[in-house]
């Protein structure tokens, strides 16, 4: 009979002067929570689901809550064993997916707990961050894949996709039901509605059907400020009603902004509820303690698929290993309870090993450029057209403008030290000189880390009485990115270091200037064009120049890992979708409606939607079986037929493009319809991830049953046979054996031909040649990979399977050869 229990807590103290400032801990100790409690302990039932069950987790179960609230009086009995009342305070009691709590207590406190009987691992909390329409059609889902779930009417009907984000802004349209068939209650998912405390209202409305926030490591930490964060699930960012619109907002809304409209806005899966789970902030991101809070309580409350568009600020305090710690601990537990988990890959591209996403159960997402371009063009009264970005009008046709530099047409010299080219305070600019002209205006330091913004350029422009305004890039950083914005004036941004310097010699050569240096007569001039209609690209999709790349990392000394990420590339750049109008995010659409922004946070819900449909056609799917559908089916090909490519930077610092990898793009491009019926899937469940731990060389066993409370009984041999859909083997000698099994979740029997292609400096084989499967059956194969040549670097291949019924499976093999 077993008597302990492994759980997590947070533990945080308001220091006495004896102790050292509190902090935030997060704790596990001897247990199982209640995903994986088998029994044992005197007086419970047990509660564990099943990796191979398709019955999700009954939280509402006598069993159920007799155990959570047996784990949480264990919680609160150990700290009051081991410290004095009034000296720690616990924040949170994790019981469903890691047994534990949070609580804020000193240094010297966490480092008692860390010695006391029954505890296994004590982790300071740590950060994390935000990883900041048109794509429903790019994508194929109005004609190839709504239908099939009964039109957009039905895209997606009762598939609950939880948020992890910053709330939500619930009177956008996109949210609302006006105007909708009515939503009916969905009895498996028991989430709370919070209750805005100004207005009184439930933030829930049918569509919104789950809606609570998580701050107390936040509060705890000093960070928390109720006047802006907002004590409530409402959205003070922004970014967390962009993403929830993204996924499952409703379809055809029209996206309107300075009179003009930009198109109709959907989110993949129109008809799917959205459950609010806000656990991050405007100015300070989250905590890793408020998100496995909110992470535990959705799989508790019964969501199906969840959304993480947020990833660690750094490494955690003490954890070694990638997929070891108290959030990926978490996020095994969600997906071993059958929730789908789709994780932004991080904006850290497009130099390798900056993800922030590792974990095989997780998926993740790289961002894509669709194929909406914008461009823009000033146009010199020499001739010189010059080419930049903005989501404006255009000036008068036929008819040129005065330029006018911001630093020549100050009221005063003095007011320099308030940066005034990057065009920001009107009261600075002498009206009667700007007044009809156009105003040119310098990008500096201060629009990337956002105290200026091309909105208030555009503000101040108009103020003024300019006909419209430009602004010059001099310098560019590698990472940085330009994305277009739309104002209500004639504007531009000119990122082009060379153009912006073609103008400037164009302006001082056409600008007569006295002994003082100040200006006689304005006589250079110009005019701007019309950038509101997007440009359609044939080379799309591309994979964006900030997405994050591969290879993927086993621990924080960037050893490599035998295992694919990300895993698959999903739209991402330029995405339309619903804004907060308290959303801070992004200063250029403060106080708007929507905002078209950047980032794989913007890639996740494309792929969490998605998902929602799949769901709801295969409602037994296991999360690896859905993501194995979603990359055995994805292109590595854009739309003209030729391999993707990558944005990447050159030694001069400009963008070019070279060919797309795997590290780049995982198994490839989300293709929705193909997915729904991809013919076999790769499945995988909590027993094959546990092998996978054990099996990778360098985690210490006693940390892997730290965090699953499992010994390591099971071994997969390498980790490379971990049952994924895509081949990868960081450190391979002379020949190695890899094995994978297929399930066909088509309805009729089917022979797959089996063929493999490698680059030379790897030879490949695949056995069987050929391989029959009946309907619901399962078959392994082998793929055998040899070293030929020692090159230092990846070897790319495919292993490709056709089916005799026109299914066609692929996965990506990757291998670094090595001499010994």
């Amino acid at each position: 009979m077993r008597l302990e229990f492994v759980c997590v807590f947070v533990v945080i103290l308001f220091g006495l002067a004896k102790f050292g400032k509190a902090e935030i801990y997060i704790v596990t100790v001897e247990g199982e929570p209640i995903v994986s409690y088998t029994g044992g302990v005197d007086g419970f039932e047990a509660t564990a689901v099943e990796s191979d069950d398709d019955h999700k987790l009954d939280s509402t179960s006598e069993v159920v809550v007799s155990y959570a609230r047996h784990l949480e009086k264990r919680h609160d009995m150990l700290l009051g064993l081991l410290f004095e009342s009034g000296t720690y305070k616990k924040l949170y009691s994790y019981r469903h997916l890691i047994n534990g709590f949070a609580v804020h207590l000193s240094p010297e406190q966490a480092e008692t707990l860390r010695h006391a009987p029954g505890v296994k691992s004590v982790e300071r909390d740590w950060k994390v961050k935000r990883l900041t329409t048109h794509t429903p059609q790019f994508l194929g889902l109005p004609t190839g894949v709504w239908p099939t779930g009964g039109g957009y009417e039905r895209a997606g009907e009762d598939i609950v996709i939880g948020f992890v984000d910053s709330g939500i802004y619930p009177h956008h349209p996109s949210f609302t039901t006006y105007n909708t068939e009515p939503y009916g209650p969905v009895s498996r998912y028991r989430g709370k509605c919070e209750v805005d405390p100004d207005t009184k209202r439930s933030f829930c409305n049918g569509k919104i059907i789950g809606a609570q926030h998580f701050a107390k490591a936040a509060i705890a930490a000093g960070v928390f400020n109720p006047s802006i964060d907002f004590d409530s699930p409402l959205d003070g960012d922004g970014h967390g009603s962009h993403t929830a619109s993204i996924a499952a907002g409703r379809t055809g809304i029209a996206v309107r902004m300075y009179g003009h409209e930009f198109g109709k806005a959907s989110g993949m899966a129109p008809r799917a509820r959205i459950a609010v789970y806000k656990a991050l902030y405007r100015l300070f991101g989250g905590f890793v303690a408020d998100v496995v809070a909110a992470i535990d309580q959705a799989v508790h409350d019964g969501v199906d698929i969840l959304n993480l568009s947020v990833g660690p600020d750094s490494p955690p305090s003490n954890t070694k290993t990638t997929f070891l710690n108290p959030f990926d601990a978490t996020l095994l537990g969600a997906v071993k309870a059958g929730v789908f988990v789709a994780q932004a890959a991080g904006n850290g591209g497009p130099f390798p090993k900056s993800l922030v996403s590792y974990s095989p159960w997780i998926a993740t997402v790289a961002a894509a450029i669709d194929d909406r371009r914008y461009k823009n063009h000033l146009i010199l009264e020499n001739g010189k057209i010059l080419a930049g970005i903005g989501l404006s009008p255009s000036t008068r046709l036929n008819q040129t403008y005065t330029l006018v530099a911001a630093n020549d047409v100050l009221l005063d010299s003095s007011v320099t030290k308030y940066s005034p080219t990057d065009c920001q305070r009107p009261e600075v600019f002498n009206k009667n000189l700007i007044k009809g002209n156009i105003l040119l205006c310098g990008y500096s330091y201060n629009f990337v880390d956002g105290s200026a913004s091309i909105k208030q350029v555009s503000e101040t422009a108009k103020a003024l009485g300019a006909v419209g305004f430009v602004l010059c890039v001099e310098n560019v950083s590698p990472g940085e990115k330009f994305d277009p914005v739309p104002v209500g004036i004639p504007g531009i941004l000119i990122t082009d270091a060379s153009k912006s310097k073609e103008l400037i010699d164009y302006y001082n050569i056409s600008t007569p200037r006295d002994w003082t240096g100040r200006v006689k007569t304005f006589t250079g001039k110009g005019k701007i064009e019309d950038g509101l209609m997007p440009i359609l690209h044939k080379s799309a999709p591309q994979v964006a120049v900030f997405s994050a790349r591969g290879p993927n990392i086993k621990d924080f000394s960037f050893q490599e890992a035998d295992l694919l990420k990300p895993d698959i590339l999903a739209p991402g750049s330029l995405i339309w979708a619903a804004w907060s109008l308290n959303g801070t995010d992004e200063p250029n659409f403060l106080g708007e409606g929507f905002a078209m922004i950047s980032g794989t946070s913007m890639a996740a819900p494309h792929i969490a939607g998605i998902a929602a449909l799949l769901k709801q056609k295969h409602p037994h799917w296991s999360p690896a079986a859905i993501k194995s559908a979603l990359m055995t089916t994805s292109t590595t090909l854009d739309r003209a037929g030729n391999p993707i490519l990558a944005q990447q930077y050159c030694e001069s610092k400009a963008m070019n493009l070279v060919r797309a990898t795997p590290f780049d793009y995982g198994s490839g491009h989300v293709h929705p319809r193909a997915a729904l019926d991809p013919g076999l899937v790769f499945d995988a469940g909590y027993e094959d991830y546990l092998g996978f731990l054990c099996t990778t060389p360098g985690i210490d066993v006693n940390e892997i049953k730290n965090y699953t409370n499992s010994p390591c009984n099971y071994t997969l041999g390498h980790p490379s046979n971990l049952n994924t859909p895509s081949i990868t083997i960081s450190h391979l000698v002379r020949t190695q054996i890899v094995t994978r099994t297929v399930t066909n979740v088509a309805h009729e029997e089917e022979t797959y031909t089996m063929t493999a292609r490698m680059q030379p400096a790897v030879a490949i084989d695949v056995n069987p040649p050929a391989m029959t499967i009946r309907a619901g059956s399962s078959r392994k194969f082998t793929v055998t990979l040899s070293v030929r040549s020692v090159t230092g670097t990846y070897s790319f291949g495919e292993v490709l399977m056709k089916g005799s019924r026109g299914h066609k499976v692929r996965i990506p093999v990757l291998a670094n050869g090595y001499s010994r």
